[in-house]
């Protein structure tokens, strides 16, 4: 029977997408591990891999479409032995499962909306149908597969269904569930563009990055209880000490920057003070062990914030040389979901534009968030009460309160200061 290809959830924040480009035609055979589509996200242009083989027997969605609706029939796939009749004699709904999955080169492909059904709660566990590598994720995760619901052909448990599975917040009470939705209505354009109708003005459509980052920012602010603390670090001796390391580095074309030590800084001081090393699930607290920052990295349209693994174990120079290679392919749009998604805090820094401070949002499920002025000479008081000049640095850090207290928040930004004002103990 013909089965309907489904536009696929790519993001944990995606609700729909634009059909970029087909890349099989009507009439061509499909294998598991083709790449049928290139779908365009809220934030990059993903490739859409096979995990069943057939004939693209009919495109729904031509390419170039925009705003296509998650689960949305975007083609129809062909079984051995079926033709285009097929597809026209086929009942209403008999072709429900998606012949694609989000398993895409390590990509993870989260549904949005409610899968295909699952088979019976009381089927036996050895009858619960997975590819290999979700069983293998699954388990490494420690995940119930019975508790997964399959979005691949015939409910089958596909890798994004695993990755949906493992980042899914845990559900809150009704009470909370009914506090999240009373949320306040969005400004209505009906309302606001007539208040400049004799005005010259530009309207501009916001597309699926502008879109996400107002939502979440917006339920960040909302229902994130933010609380700030500020402190203010000499950075001299790491000027000095970047100064050094980059003249030996010459050679071999490697140049740390001022946000390459902050990065190492934020992951040793994570190390330092496990407790904030955490993140607000709903109804519980998960404390990481390793030290994951998100780092803001601006692009023509929004931001992203790549994540930098295992931060407090790797060099400056890795990290100088990951962060250059994530930051390029952010601009580019071409970062996998699990390169942006994940960590425990983030680092935004504005100070290469002269921001002497400012307080960021906290990008959920962070507990917390480090906004970096620029470095400016300033009068300081010495050690023995004269009062000389110093390079200093203003650094806030913004904190889930639910997450981080404020003893817990000044340890931690303490230790962040501590390492900046002595570098050399970022290299041990």
């Amino acid at each position: 029977m013909p089965t309907e290809i489904l536009m696929p959830a790519l993001s944990p924040t995606m609700e729909e997408g634009n059909l970029a480009r087909w890349l099989k035609a009507e009439g061509d055979a499909i294998a598991a591990g083709d790449i049928i589509a290139e779908i365009e996200t809220d934030k990059a242009v993903m490739e859409f891999e096979a995990v069943d083989e057939g004939r693209l027997g009919r495109v729904l969605i031509p390419e170039g479409t925009e705003g296509v609706k998650v689960n949305t029939p975007i083609a129809v796939l062909l079984a051995e032995g079926e033709s285009a009749e097929d597809i026209e004699t086929a009942p209403a709904g008999s072709a429900a499962s998606s012949a694609l999955s989000g398993d895409v080169g390590g990509s993870p492909a989260v549904k949005a909306s409610p899968a295909p059904r699952p088979a019976p709660e009381t089927a036996p566990q050895d009858r619960v149908f997975a590819s290999p590598l979700a069983r293998r994720i699954a388990a490494e995760r420690g995940l119930d597969l019975g508790a997964i619901r399959g979005s691949g052909p015939h409910g089958r448990i596909v890798k994004a269904d695993v990755a949906a599975a493992a980042a899914a917040p845990a559900p809150t009470s009704p009470e909370r569930a009914e506090e999240a939705v009373a949320k306040p209505a969005p400004t209505d354009a009906g309302r606001v563009a007539p208040l400049y109708a004799d005005r010259a003005h530009e309207e501009i459509a916001l597309d699926g990055m502008r879109k996400t980052i107002a939502a979440r920012l917006t339920e960040a602010k909302q229902t994130i209880p933010h609380f700030y603390l500020r402190r203010t670090a000499r950075i001299d001796a790491l000027l000095d000490l970047r100064k050094q390391m980059n003249a030996g580095l010459a050679k071999r074309d490697i140049k740390l920057s001022v946000n390459d030590f902050i990065i190492k800084a934020v992951a040793t001081a994570l190390q330092a003070v496990p407790d904030a090393n955490a993140v607000w699930a709903g109804d519980r607290i998960l404390r990481l062990r390793p030290s994951d920052v998100a780092v803001a990295v601006a692009i023509e349209g929004g931001l992203f914030t790549p994540v930098v693994r295992d931060a407090d174990s790797k060099s400056l120079s890795a990290i100088s040389a990951e962060m250059k290679d994530l930051a390029g392919r952010a601009r580019d749009r071409k970062l996998a979901p699990q390169e942006y998604l994940g960590g425990s805090t983030a680092v935004s820094n504005l100070g290469m534009y002269g921001i002497e401070n400012f307080d960021a949002v906290i990008n959920p499920p962070h507990g917390s968030i480090l906004a970096v002025g620029a470095g400016v000479p300033s009068p300081v008081v010495g050690g023995d009460g004269a009062v000389t000049t110093a390079t200093t640095m203003a650094l806030t850090l913004s904190v889930d309160h639910r997450v981080i207290d404020g003893a817990l928040g000044a340890q931690f930004l303490g230790a962040i200061v501590d390492g900046l004002q002595a570098p050399l103990a970022l290299l041990a």
